[in-house]
């Protein structure tokens, strides 16, 4: 009897382990599937300016799940601008890519490499031959400067890190002012306040033309808030302001990204 009763208790342990771990695996396989990015939709709109917004991941302090689509509800307010958002910046690499007349940088390689070669390229390629591209907040570092020395280029100033033990000046508001009143851009656009980060910590040596920037209330000192350059055939608008969705919020802020966007589309900047 006892050696029955050992068998039958060893039977029910060997199932009871089979079945923790089946459900075990089980677990692991429906995390691993909730977190495979699914693949974007990169058809474009069938009329309009065609206005992709890459995204997906950020400094955690970014919220981009809140910010991109309040990117595209600001950009959208200009009705030619169709705009439609790739939670992937993989999705670079799409042969699609080149269907569109404007991408916009909103993502940064937290802790995880930039996209690939492929997708670097394609980007490249992309602008250099007539598209636009706008960059906006921490999409300056949406490469590192060694993974990809050519980003430099491509948007004009890059994210370095630290000036003088800071990245920017604390959170909070501050009076975007107008540097270059002249460009179609900025023409007849008026200085706006703005509650966001004041970027000080950009660096580059390609040319570009300041048309906003701010004066730091740490060193008294003005820094780019958005600037433009050219790239081969194609056109950049670099912004970085976008904090988070409540720096979206100011009416100046909404005209200026709009008319960078229609700007690098080759539009103009105003309906």
């Amino acid at each position: 009897m006892t050696r029955l009763s050992n068998a039958f208790g060893r039977r029910v342990s060997c199932t009871f382990l089979l079945s923790a771990a089946l459900l075990a695996l089980t677990t692991l396989q429906s995390l691993a599937a909730s977190n495979t990015a699914q693949p974007a939709n990169l058809e474009p709109p069938p009329e309009g300016t065609r206005v992709l917004i890459v995204t997906g991941i950020d400094y955690p302090g970014h919220p981009w799940k809140q910010t991109a689509p309040a990117l595209q509800k600001l950009l959208e307010a200009d009705p030619r601008l169709k705009v439609r958002i790739a939670e992937d910046p993989n999705s670079l690499a799409s042969p699609l890519l080149k269907q569109w007349d404007v991408v916009i940088l909103h993502f940064m390689d937290w802790e995880t490499p930039g996209p690939g070669p492929a997708a670097r390229e394609n980007l490249r390629q992309f602008v250099a031959g007539g598209k636009g591209l706008m960059l906006t907040h921490f999409a300056c570092g949406a490469w590192d400067n060694n993974e990809w020395p050519e980003f430099k280029s491509l948007a004009g100033r890059v994210w370095f890190g630290a000036n003088g033990g800071r990245q920017h000046d604390p959170h909070g508001k501050f009076t975007v002012e107008i540097a270059d009143a002249e460009h179609p851009v900025t023409k007849g656009l008026a200085p706006f306040e703005t509650l966001d980060e004041l970027y000080t910590c950009l660096t580059g040596e390609a040319s570009i033309r300041v048309l906003a920037q701010a004066k730091s209330k740490v060193d008294g000192k003005h820094y780019p808030m958005a600037f433009v350059l050219d790239y081969g055939q194609g056109r950049v608008f670099h912004t970085v302001l976008g904090h988070d969705a409540r720096a979206y919020a100011a009416s100046g802020v909404g005209e200026l990204l709009r008319r960078g966007c229609a700007w690098v589309a080759g539009k103009p900047p105003t309906p």
